[in-house]
């Protein structure tokens, strides 16, 4: 429920505040004074898109803020709390939501939902929960197939409620398989492509055989086969520096001539050195042996190692120009296998997907038929109590039928969804678009608002001009429905008809003041003398005037009785 709502620069809106609260409120003034900037300023609070042509001449922005009496927990709660928002508890089970929204004169536009800055987004999907709003351009939905099938299916309650959402769920189902398959099939010859190209590189791969780093060795080894004479060289020479020549002692004889010197003076301070020399004659024959060891494996090595090393890496070179790396290449045959059973698994998997989808289709077919059957029984219910309200709203002659009949498939449904309407005895049943007046339509609307309202409440209905197109006794009517609505709902009417403004139980009117260059409206609760003046102008343009005040208390007191 709308508790409060604030205006500021919005139309010809320069400052207002619109105390709501439960109930029928209704909402008058003045052509131009800005009655419409309400359902504007609302809309703003609803998530729809913000216009900067609203804001009003001369200010750098419009904004709107509104306070919702909403359940501490439950769905609407806990959206504004993944907002990161938050409610002010009132005890009860009940708590105050402020949302508040502003657009510049620029376009730019913020929002907040429960003190925190949050997208227009979030707004929308509170309004879900929240508000119904009709206008004349939700006159213009209800011709819409699918506005009258929403209709029916909110009307239907939990029977189609239910049978929507089985067939839904095996809607998805069947979509999902039948996609795969469609998939599948078309991709055949490509993955019959792709299992012939994988065959052929795991046979490649499986025939060269190669190792993890192995590219890297024969890329070393390849270095030193090429520059075998200058290695054989460096080593040889390095060689006879430490074995000898024969021409010239070798560096271990010269150590442990060194050693033997040593050890025939007696002083420990020597004594260390000459173990250190000793160290260094057995360390140079190490090195001495590894390098004849060295000098022995080039000389086992020939022209024909090196080639057999570049057709190795030639070999390995191939693999790693289609694969991109050896690593890539030795995945391929931990995962390749993998695919081929995939791909050639084909022809098994169409045959699966097939029979999978079959039965799917199947188990649609019968969730598709429960769900007609339980539209076609509220279509019935519908009908009857449409037109038991249309009698009610000065249509006493007018039948409304709801039919129901085969469409297109979607996940709605299969169900082509159609509000007839038959306005005069003896009138054939037409398309309620093509068949009605824009005040019909006016009624039509209202009658299955107040219907529907009895199986899926709403808690805030707003209606801009529905009472467009009628007058007189329609209207009484129009008012009476609407307080009959607002037992169940809050309920928000712009209305021009004091006839329909007479059953609220809360009358705001928009005032229009100018002085003379600036053009104002301001918001006003009206009461007693007051709100029977402005009864008198609805009725008559003279709010001044004794007939037209003795007719608006007239329908002030049959407002009054109605409750």
């Amino acid at each position: 429920m709308i508790e409060e709502m604030r205006l500021r620069d919005l139309g010809v809106i320069a400052e207002a505040t619109l105390p709501i609260g439960p109930g029928f409120t209704a909402i008058t003034g003045e052509t131009g004074a800005g009655k419409t900037m309400v359902v504007t300023g609302l809309g703003l609070l609803l998530g729809q898109r913000a216009d900067s042509g609203a804001v009003r001449a001369g200010a750098a922005q419009a904004s709107v803020d509104g306070v919702w009496i909403v359940p501490e927990s439950g769905p609407v709660a806990d959206r504004v709390r993944d907002a990161g928002g938050d409610l002010e508890p009132l005890g009860d089970g009940l708590a105050e939501l402020y949302v508040g929204r502003s657009i510049s004169s620029e376009g730019r536009g913020r929002a907040s939902v429960g003190g925190r800055a949050a997208p227009a987004g979030v707004l929308a999907d509170l309004a879900d929960q929240l508000v119904v709003v009709h206008g004349q351009s939700d006159q213009l939905r209800l011709k819409s197939a699918p506005a009258q099938r929403d209709a029916l299916d909110r009307f239907g309650g939990a029977a189609v409620g239910t049978a929507l959402a089985a067939f839904r769920t095996v809607y998805d189902d069947w979509r999902r398989l039948d996609d795969e398959l469609v998939a599948l099939v078309a991709d055949r010859d490509a993955r019959a492509r792709e299992a012939d190209e994988l065959r052929a590189q795991l046979a490649d791969i499986e025939a060269a055989a190669p190792v993890a780093g192995e590219d890297d060795d024969l890329a070393v080894r390849a270095e030193r086969l090429a520059n075998a004479e200058d290695l054989r060289l460096a080593a040889a020479t390095s060689h006879a520096a430490l074995s000898g020549d024969g021409e010239q002692p070798d560096a271990g004889i010269l150590l442990a001539e060194a050693r033997r010197a040593l050890e025939r003076v007696h002083d420990p301070a020597l004594t260390e050195i000459s173990e250190q020399i000793a160290d260094l004659g057995y360390r140079t024959a190490d090195v001495a042996a590894g390098l004849a060891a060295y000098l022995a494996d080039l000389d086992e090595s020939g022209p024909h190692e090196l080639a057999a090393v570049e057709e190795r890496r030639a070999v390995l070179g191939a693999l790693i120009r289609v694969h991109g790396s050896l690593d890539e290449t030795l995945a391929i045959l931990d995962t390749g296998s993998a695919r081929l059973a995939e791909l050639d698994d084909d022809g098994d998997r169409i045959r699966r997907l097939t029979e999978e989808r079959d039965a799917a289709a199947s188990a649609l077919d019968g969730a598709a038929d429960a769900l007609t059957a339980a539209r076609t029984e509220a279509a019935a219910r519908l009908g009857l109590a449409v037109t038991a309200e249309l009698r009610q709203l000065a249509m006493a002659d007018a039948r409304v039928e709801v039919s129901v009949t085969p469409g297109h498939e979607s996940a709605s449904g299969r169900d082509d969804v159609a509000i007839l309407l038959a306005p005069h005895t003896g009138a054939e049943p037409r398309p309620v678009g093509r068949g009605a007046s824009g005040g019909e339509l006016s009624r039509v609307m209202l009658a299955i608002e107040v219907v529907i309202a009895g199986t899926d409440p709403v808690p805030t209905f707003v209606f801009d001009e529905v009472d467009a197109g009628i007058g007189g006794a329609a209207a009484i009517e129009v008012g009476r429905r609407l307080a009959r609505l607002a037992e169940s709902s809050q309920v928000i009417a712009v209305t021009h008809l004091a006839q329909v403004a007479a059953f609220a139980t809360n009358h705001l009117s928009v005032v229009k003041a100018s002085d003379g260059s600036v053009t104002a409206s301001d918001v006003r609760r009206l009461e007693g003398a007051e709100r029977e003046g402005e009864m008198a102008r609805l009725l008559s343009g003279m709010p001044d005037s004794e007939a037209a005040l003795t007719h608006a208390r007239e329908l002030l007191s049959l407002g009054i009785a109605a409750r």
